[in-house]
């Protein structure tokens, strides 16, 4: 997870969501990011601070994996430690190597930045140049939200990245309000999680 913050369209920081109050500022690391805009589009607000999730492809890890290999060092476990572990390197050139990506999904609330719904907010992120996720819905109906969350269950590897899960949203700005938050969470979001993968294994030796 991760947090940008652009002044007068210009991006300016990233930090990493770290204990919830304090993260690593990865500002040079996510600089390498092609998706990221330094530059945003339309007419964004003098200050503008957003939350995404930078992430790696399963074609990336394996493209590393197969270098790693080839030099006969140990391959990587999985895109998501990979992702957070390159997050922390200390040479940003390292990271431009590893072609990590970025989804943006939100508005952080500074100044008057609430729009009335997510859906808004989302097509508002797009205008300013920003990526977002192509396979976000907009739900009609709780029947309708099962029917996403039993898709993505099925589908799942069919997309490049690894996911464990969905994060379903109540829309209108108006609602959240009224459902407000308990000590820990939002009311209006949850995360949908998928049942946990399991492989067979042989042990071969001892």
């Amino acid at each position: 997870a991760i947090s940008l913050r652009y002044e007068a369209g210009t991006y300016i920081r990233a930090a990493t969501r770290g204990d919830g109050e304090r993260g690593d500022d990865v500002t040079a690391n996510v600089r390498t990011i092609k998706s990221l805009p330094l530059r945003l589009a339309d007419k964004p607000p003098h200050l503008l601070e957003v939350r995404g999730e930078v992430y790696m492809r399963r074609a990336e890890l394996d493209r590393i994996n197969a270098l790693r290999e080839a030099e006969g060092e140990p391959p990587l476990a999985n895109p998501r430690n990979t992702t957070a572990g390159t997050l922390k390197q200390l040479d940003p050139s390292v990271v431009a190597q590893r072609n990590l990506d970025l989804i943006v999904y939100d508005i952080a609330p500074v100044g008057d930045s609430e729009l009335s719904s997510h859906w808004e907010t989302l097509a508002r992120l797009r205008r300013f140049g920003l990526p977002t996720s192509t396979h976000s819905q907009k739900c009609a109906s709780i029947d309708d939200v099962l029917r996403a969350c039993e898709r993505w269950q099925t589908e799942r590897d069919s997309l490049p990245f690894e996911i464990d899960g969905l994060v379903v949203k109540v829309d209108s700005a108006a609602q959240r309000r009224r459902l407000g938050s308990t000590s820990k969470s939002p009311r209006w979001v949850i995360a949908y999680k998928f049942p946990a993968q399991i492989a067979r294994t042989v042990v071969q030796a001892i």
